[in-house]
């Protein structure tokens, strides 16, 4: 027995009245019946009934209406963005042009100062000079100096978000759906309305990269807060505390060991797509990792990648220690 089921489904949808022609209805409009029907999609809708827009009608018109956008406001976005690829710039060029020297002193002091540990400080300077040796230095300057900016605005913007969804709930359920898409969405869909909007460049690989790094330091300043005991809010409330004075003395705090593990993973995810951002030029390990898979230069993607898994690691274990730090602080 045949299953009309394009029929029912369209008489479901009160679409029927918009959809049948004159004559035979069973003939001219729902041609398309199958004992054992695939998924029906809008293209067979269409087939059956005109009004329903096909696939491809649907992906132009957003084409379309994205491009009349990027025509429209792309020089005054483009000029928003100027003081940030003028500070990529600044700081890309003030990392090359340091002597190596000073760049790995300044390094070194960071380091010990975040673990205040002596044997993870020399394994830094080891790495950093093993680095240095095979070539990769200024490439490695221009990958750390893009990291570190799009690190400090992912925490500048991260932060401040975290905290507002924590003291909302409102808030949090608007953008909690926003983080998820953000974390999910492949990461080369990222490249395509930027690149798009700015064209190849800074800017749009720092955009790309902010937006796929932000949502850890958000999503764990948000659950180091809502993790404070109610218990010591309420005894500091008892002792006369603001609103303000509860959050900067006893909430951030407390909530410090989560917005640092924020921070780590955000660095992480940065690095993770530091090689993709590299297919809209941006300068560094990536780029050259992306030459050495378009010639099939196995040293050279080698050597590059390690020099990124160096950094990864590094990050990874400074920003532990730091965690444990800050640990060791709030307990005591």
């Amino acid at each position: 027995m045949r299953v009309v089921w394009l029929e029912n489904v369209i008489s479901a949808l009160g679409l029927k009245p918009a959809c049948t022609p004159e004559g035979d209805v069973a003939k001219q409009l729902f041609a398309l019946n199958r004992e054992e029907p695939n998924f029906p999609s809008l293209d067979e809708f269409n087939s059956a009934c005109p009004t329903v827009p096909r696939i491809r009608d649907i992906q132009k018109n957003i084409d379309a209406g994205y491009k009349d956008f990027t025509r429209s406001w792309g020089d005054q976005i483009e000029s928003f963005f100027d003081p940030l690829l003028d500070f990529l710039v600044w700081t890309e060029q003030l990392a090359v042009a340091s002597p190596w020297w000073l760049t790995l002193i300044l390094i070194v002091a960071v380091v010990y100062l975040m673990t205040r540990h002596w044997l993870q400080t020399a394994a830094v300077a080891v790495t950093m000079l093993v680095i240095g040796f095979f070539g990769m230095w200024d490439d490695s300057m221009r990958t750390l100096s893009f990291m570190l900016v799009c690190t400090v605005i992912c925490i500048v913007l991260g932060i401040p978000m975290g905290i507002i969804m924590a003291r909302s709930d409102r808030v949090r359920a608007m953008i909690i759906p926003i983080l998820d898409v953000l974390q999910t969405m492949p990461s080369f869909v990222y490249l395509i309305p930027v690149v798009m909007l700015f064209g190849v460049g800074k800017v749009p690989g720092a955009i790309a990269v902010i937006a796929y790094a932000i949502p850890p330091v958000m999503r764990l300043t948000d659950l180091g807060i809502r993790l404070v005991d109610s218990e010591v809010l309420e005894a500091s409330e008892a002792f006369g505390a603001s609103s303000w004075q509860k959050l900067i003395d006893v909430q951030i705090p407390l909530a410090l060991p989560n917005i640092l593990a924020g921070i780590n993973q955000t660095i992480m995810m940065a690095l993770a797509i530091v090689v993709i951002a590299s297919m809209v030029s941006v300068r560094g390990l990536g780029i050259e990792v992306l030459e050495a898979v378009n010639n099939q230069y196995l040293a050279k993607g080698l050597f590059n990648g390690l020099a990124v898994v160096a950094f990864a690691i590094m990050f990874d274990r400074v920003t532990r220690r730091a965690i444990t730090q800050s640990q060791k602080h709030v307990l005591d």
